[in-house]
Protein backbone atom coordinates (compact mmCIF):
# COMPACT_ATOMS: atom_id res chain seq x y z
CA UNK A 1 0.00 0.00 0.00
CA UNK A 2 2.84 2.40 0.76
CA UNK A 3 4.22 1.89 -2.74
CA UNK A 4 0.82 2.50 -4.31
CA UNK A 5 0.28 5.69 -2.33
CA UNK A 6 3.73 6.90 -3.36
CA UNK A 7 2.72 6.23 -6.94
CA UNK A 8 -0.53 8.15 -6.46
CA UNK A 9 1.41 11.16 -5.20
CA UNK A 10 3.76 10.97 -8.19
CA UNK A 11 0.76 10.80 -10.51
CA UNK A 12 -0.77 13.94 -9.00
CA UNK A 13 0.99 16.36 -11.39
CA UNK A 14 -0.46 14.41 -14.33
CA UNK A 15 -3.98 13.85 -13.06
CA UNK A 16 -4.50 16.76 -10.69
CA UNK A 17 -5.25 16.97 -6.99
CA UNK A 18 -7.69 14.05 -7.29
CA UNK A 19 -4.74 11.68 -7.60
CA UNK A 20 -3.29 12.72 -4.27
CA UNK A 21 -6.45 11.84 -2.36
CA UNK A 22 -8.04 8.97 -4.28
CA UNK A 23 -7.84 5.51 -2.73
CA UNK A 24 -10.36 3.77 -4.99
CA UNK A 25 -8.65 0.71 -6.46
CA UNK A 26 -10.31 0.91 -9.87
CA UNK A 27 -9.44 4.58 -10.22
CA UNK A 28 -5.88 3.87 -9.14
CA UNK A 29 -5.56 1.09 -11.71
CA UNK A 30 -6.85 3.46 -14.39
CA UNK A 31 -4.30 6.07 -13.35
CA UNK A 32 -1.51 3.51 -13.55
CA UNK A 33 -2.74 2.46 -17.00
CA UNK A 34 -2.81 6.06 -18.20
CA UNK A 35 0.66 6.70 -16.76
CA UNK A 36 2.02 3.64 -18.53
CA UNK A 37 0.41 4.16 -21.91
CA UNK A 38 -0.55 7.83 -22.25
CA UNK A 39 1.90 9.96 -20.27
CA UNK A 40 2.84 12.76 -22.70
CA UNK A 41 6.25 13.01 -21.03
CA UNK A 42 7.17 9.49 -22.19
CA UNK A 43 8.70 9.23 -25.68
CA UNK A 44 6.88 7.06 -28.19
CA UNK A 45 7.38 5.83 -31.73
CA UNK A 46 5.15 4.03 -34.21
CA UNK A 47 1.41 4.27 -34.73
CA UNK A 48 -0.42 7.37 -33.52
CA UNK A 49 -3.57 5.31 -32.96
CA UNK A 50 -2.22 1.88 -32.08
CA UNK A 51 -3.98 -1.46 -31.75
CA UNK A 52 -1.05 -2.62 -29.62
CA UNK A 53 1.22 -0.42 -27.52
CA UNK A 54 4.45 -1.92 -26.20
CA UNK A 55 6.02 -0.49 -23.04
CA UNK A 56 9.82 -0.61 -23.06
CA UNK A 57 11.63 -0.20 -19.72
CA UNK A 58 15.17 0.59 -20.78
CA UNK A 59 18.46 2.12 -19.63
CA UNK A 60 21.07 3.90 -21.75
CA UNK A 61 23.91 2.23 -19.82
CA UNK A 62 22.47 -1.29 -20.15
CA UNK A 63 24.40 -3.45 -22.68
CA UNK A 64 21.40 -5.75 -23.18
CA UNK A 65 19.14 -2.78 -23.87
CA UNK A 66 21.56 -1.68 -26.57
CA UNK A 67 21.21 -5.11 -28.20
CA UNK A 68 17.44 -5.27 -27.86
CA UNK A 69 16.37 -1.71 -28.65
CA UNK A 70 16.77 -1.96 -32.48
CA UNK A 71 14.24 -4.82 -32.43
CA UNK A 72 11.58 -2.42 -31.12
CA UNK A 73 12.18 -0.09 -34.04
CA UNK A 74 11.97 -3.13 -36.33
CA UNK A 75 8.59 -4.02 -34.79
CA UNK A 76 7.02 -0.62 -35.54
CA UNK A 77 8.42 -0.73 -39.06
CA UNK A 78 6.93 -4.18 -39.66
CA UNK A 79 3.59 -3.58 -37.93
CA UNK A 80 1.93 -0.22 -38.71
CA UNK A 81 -0.64 -0.72 -35.93
CA UNK A 82 1.98 -0.96 -33.18
CA UNK A 83 3.47 1.79 -31.01
CA UNK A 84 6.32 1.67 -28.51
CA UNK A 85 6.44 3.84 -25.38
CA UNK A 86 9.85 4.23 -23.75
CA UNK A 87 10.04 4.27 -19.97
CA UNK A 88 13.62 5.35 -19.37
CA UNK A 89 15.15 4.07 -16.13
CA UNK A 90 18.28 5.26 -14.29
CA UNK A 91 19.28 1.82 -13.00
CA UNK A 92 22.97 2.13 -13.85
CA UNK A 93 24.36 5.19 -12.18
CA UNK A 94 24.37 8.96 -12.45
CA UNK A 95 25.29 9.04 -16.13
CA UNK A 96 22.31 6.81 -16.87
CA UNK A 97 20.10 9.34 -15.14
CA UNK A 98 21.68 12.24 -17.02
CA UNK A 99 21.31 10.54 -20.41
CA UNK A 100 17.67 9.75 -19.65
CA UNK A 101 16.90 13.30 -18.54
CA UNK A 102 18.51 14.75 -21.67
CA UNK A 103 16.46 12.39 -23.82
CA UNK A 104 13.22 13.17 -21.95
CA UNK A 105 13.77 16.93 -22.20
CA UNK A 106 14.56 16.57 -25.89
CA UNK A 107 11.31 14.64 -26.36
CA UNK A 108 9.26 17.45 -24.86
CA UNK A 109 11.11 20.37 -26.48
CA UNK A 110 12.03 18.83 -29.85
CA UNK A 111 10.00 15.60 -30.24
CA UNK A 112 11.10 14.96 -33.82
CA UNK A 113 14.71 14.88 -32.61
CA UNK A 114 14.17 12.27 -29.91
CA UNK A 115 14.63 9.13 -32.01
CA UNK A 116 17.97 10.15 -33.58
CA UNK A 117 19.28 11.05 -30.12
CA UNK A 118 17.90 7.84 -28.63
CA UNK A 119 19.59 5.78 -31.34
CA UNK A 120 22.87 7.63 -30.82
CA UNK A 121 22.76 7.12 -27.05
CA UNK A 122 21.98 3.43 -27.49
CA UNK A 123 24.81 2.93 -29.98
CA UNK A 124 27.50 3.87 -27.43
CA UNK A 125 29.31 0.80 -26.10
CA UNK A 126 29.84 0.84 -22.36
CA UNK A 127 28.61 3.41 -19.86
CA UNK A 128 27.98 7.02 -20.75
CA UNK A 129 29.70 10.07 -19.34
CA UNK A 130 28.65 13.69 -19.67
CA UNK A 131 31.08 13.93 -22.60
CA UNK A 132 29.64 10.94 -24.45
CA UNK A 133 26.09 12.26 -23.94
CA UNK A 134 27.18 15.55 -25.54
CA UNK A 135 28.86 13.59 -28.32
CA UNK A 136 25.65 11.64 -28.94
CA UNK A 137 23.73 14.90 -29.31
CA UNK A 138 26.33 16.20 -31.77
CA UNK A 139 26.37 12.95 -33.74
CA UNK A 140 22.59 12.89 -34.04
CA UNK A 141 22.31 16.57 -34.90
CA UNK A 142 19.93 17.30 -32.06
CA UNK A 143 19.48 20.61 -30.33
CA UNK A 144 21.28 20.84 -27.00
CA UNK A 145 18.93 20.95 -24.03
CA UNK A 146 19.33 21.49 -20.31
CA UNK A 147 17.62 18.69 -18.33
CA UNK A 148 14.69 20.18 -16.45
CA UNK A 149 12.86 19.25 -13.26
CA UNK A 150 10.04 17.51 -15.11
CA UNK A 151 12.55 15.04 -16.53
CA UNK A 152 13.57 14.14 -12.97
CA UNK A 153 9.93 13.69 -11.97
CA UNK A 154 9.34 11.47 -15.00
CA UNK A 155 12.27 9.24 -14.03
CA UNK A 156 10.90 8.93 -10.50
CA UNK A 157 7.49 8.00 -11.88
CA UNK A 158 9.08 5.45 -14.24
CA UNK A 159 10.85 3.83 -11.30
CA UNK A 160 7.59 3.48 -9.39
CA UNK A 161 5.77 2.13 -12.45
CA UNK A 162 8.55 -0.40 -12.98
CA UNK A 163 8.11 -1.66 -9.43
CA UNK A 164 4.33 -1.93 -9.82
CA UNK A 165 4.70 -3.87 -13.09
CA UNK A 166 7.36 -6.13 -11.61
CA UNK A 167 10.43 -4.98 -13.51
CA UNK A 168 13.62 -6.25 -11.85
CA UNK A 169 16.11 -5.32 -14.55
CA UNK A 170 16.43 -3.97 -18.06
CA UNK A 171 15.41 -4.42 -20.72
CA UNK A 172 11.88 -5.31 -19.64
CA UNK A 173 9.15 -5.15 -22.25
CA UNK A 174 5.43 -5.16 -21.62
CA UNK A 175 3.59 -6.58 -24.64
CA UNK A 176 -0.11 -6.68 -23.88
CA UNK A 177 -0.33 -8.48 -20.53
CA UNK A 178 3.00 -10.29 -20.97
CA UNK A 179 6.20 -8.95 -19.44
CA UNK A 180 9.35 -10.04 -21.28
CA UNK A 181 12.48 -9.99 -19.14
CA UNK A 182 15.81 -9.44 -20.84
CA UNK A 183 16.93 -9.21 -24.43
CA UNK A 184 14.81 -11.97 -25.94
CA UNK A 185 15.49 -13.15 -29.52
CA UNK A 186 13.74 -11.41 -32.40
CA UNK A 187 11.70 -14.53 -33.15
CA UNK A 188 10.23 -14.58 -29.64
CA UNK A 189 9.36 -10.89 -29.71
CA UNK A 190 7.88 -11.08 -33.20
CA UNK A 191 5.75 -14.11 -32.34
CA UNK A 192 4.38 -12.45 -29.22
CA UNK A 193 3.57 -9.21 -31.06
CA UNK A 194 1.70 -11.16 -33.75
CA UNK A 195 -0.24 -13.03 -31.05
CA UNK A 196 -1.24 -9.86 -29.20
CA UNK A 197 -2.22 -8.12 -32.43
CA UNK A 198 -4.46 -11.04 -33.36
CA UNK A 199 -6.10 -10.86 -29.95
CA UNK A 200 -6.63 -7.11 -30.38
CA UNK A 201 -8.20 -7.64 -33.80
CA UNK A 202 -10.56 -10.28 -32.39
CA UNK A 203 -12.03 -7.90 -29.83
Amino acid sequence: MKLLMTLVLLLAPIFGAFAATSTDEEQLQEMIYQALYHDPSSPRIGATTAKLTIISFTDYNCPYCKQFDPMLEKVVQKYPDVAVVFKLLPFRGESSSLASRVALTTWREHPQQFLPLHQSLMSKKGNHTAATIDAAATKSGTTRVEPDELSRETLNLNLQLARVVGVQGTPATLVGDTLLAGAVPWESLDELVQQKLEQANDR
